[in-house]
């Protein structure tokens, strides 16, 4: 995987939520992922750490970080 450049990524897609511990976007324009080519359904930005999760839906993962924080692309089975 290339380094990933949140800014551009973040450009592309919709802000959904911000809190202290995270950032979460929507990908409503069909973006791939960087991890595994294919379409992502949100990005969710770790800004704390360590920070906690409660995923609401069973969801398959991809990984990786942007300037030093943790960044999930979430795909939906």
């Amino acid at each position: 995987m290339d380094d990933i450049d949140l800014d551009e990524l973040a450009a592309s897609l919709t802000l959904r939520e911000e809190n202290q511990a995270i950032k979460s976007y929507q990908n409503t324009v069909a973006v791939s992922c960087p991890a595994c080519d294919l379409q992502f359904d949100d990005l969710v930005v770790c800004k704390e750490n360590p920070t906690s999760l409660n995923l609401s839906q069973q969801l398959d993962l991809c990984v990786g970080s942007a300037d030093g924080q943790a960044v999930i692309f979430t795909h939906k089975k």
